[in-house]
C-alpha cells in the first residue's frame, strides 16, 4: 500500500496510491494514529501538490557510513556499531520542494540518496527479530550535506540539519522487503549513485534495534539508513532525483538562499 499526503490549495490530507503511481483515493485522519477510511474522493497525482509524507513529531535518525563503499570515498572507516546523528525535522521537506542553499554559511553541499524507514509504533530495546513489527513503511531521502560545515564543526548538526536538508516522499510504501531494493540518484539526469540496500553494513531491523537501546521510537520517527557511494557536490540551479524501485522518484531542485 502507498500512501500519500498532499494538497490541492486546502489543508492537507492523506490518500491511498494506486499501483502506477497516478491515481489517489483520499482517506480520513493520519495512517499513523488512526484508523482510515475511504472518503470516496479521487484524484490524480498531477493534479496535486505532494508534501513530504511524514513530519516527524519527535525526531529524524540519520546513520553514517552504513555502506562500505561510501565510507572508502570519504577516506572512513566503517564503524563496528551504527554512527547515528539526529536532523530536526524543520530539515523536511516533501518532493519538488526547493533545497535551500544559504551561501553565507556553505560552498560545499552534497546530495546523499538513501532508503527511510518510518517508525510506526512507540518502542524501546527492541530486538533485531521484532523490528518488522513496528515498522509502519519506507520512502526515499536525500540526506543533504554541507561537507565544509561537518568538517568544520567537528559535528552534524548543522551540516545535515539546516532547513530544506532533508527531502522525504514521493509517499510512504508499506509493503516493501527492504533487503535489496536498488538506490540510484541522478544529479540534472546523469546516473551519480547506483547503490543496493543489500550493501548496508547494519540493516534495517539491525538499525532499528541499535537506535532503540538508546532512544523510545514514536510513531513517525524516520531513520535515514545511510547512503551508497558516489556522492558529490550539488550547486544551484541542479535538479536532484533519487531513485529506489517499488517506491517511486524523489525529485528536488536546489536553490541558493537570497
Amino acid at each position: 500500500m502507498r500512501i500519500a499526503r498532499y494538497t490541492q490549495g486546502d489543508d492537507p490530507v492523506y490518500g491511498l496510491v494506486d499501483a502506477d503511481g497516478k491515481k489517489i483515493a483520499e482517506v480520513t485522519g493520519d495512517p499513523l494514529y488512526q484508523r482510515i477510511e475511504l472518503t470516496g474522493r479521487t484524484t490524480t497525482v498531477d493534479e496535486v501538490r505532494l508534501l513530504a509524507p511524514v513530519i516527524p513529531r519527535s525526531k529524524i535518525i540519520g546513520i553514517g557510513r552504513n555502506y562500505a563503499d561510501h565510507a572508502a570515498e570519504m577516506g572512513n572507516d566503517v564503524p563496528e556499531e551504527p554512527m547515528m546523528f539526529l536532523v530536526p525535522n524543520t530539515a523536511v521537506v516533501g518532493p519538488d520542494d526547493p533545497v535551500v542553499i544559504p551561501t553565507a554559511l556553505t560552498s560545499e553541499v552534497h546530495y546523499e540518496g538513501e532508503l527511510a524507514v518510518i517508525i510506526g509504533r512507540m518502542c524501546k530495546d527492541i530486538q533485531p527479530e521484532e523490528a518488522k513489527k513496528v515498522i509502519f513503511g519506507y520512502t526515499i531521502a536525500n540526506d543533504v550535506s554541507a561537507r565544509d560545515l561537518q568538517r568544520g564543526d567537528g559535528q552534524w548538526a548543522r551540516a545535515k540539519g539546516m532547513d530544506t536538508f532533508c527531502p522525504l516522499g514521493p509517499w510512504i510504501e508499506t509493503d516493501l522487503d527492504p533487503q535489496d531494493v536498488s538506490i540510484t540518484t541522478l544529479r540534472d539526469g546523469e546516473v551519480v549513485q547506483d547503490g543496493h540496500s543489500s550493501d548496508m553494513v547494519h540493516g534495517v531491523a539491525a538499525l532499528i534495534s541499535h537506535a532503540s537501546r538508546s532512544f523510545t521510537l514514536l510513531p513517525g520517527d524516520v531513520i535515514l539508513t545511510g547512503t551508497p557511494a558516489g556522492v558529490g557536490p550539488v550547486t544551484a540551479g541542479q535538479r536532484v532525483d533519487v531513485e529506489i524501485d517499488a517506491i517511486g522518484t524523489l525529485s528536488n531542485p536546489f536553490v541558493a538562499s537570497e
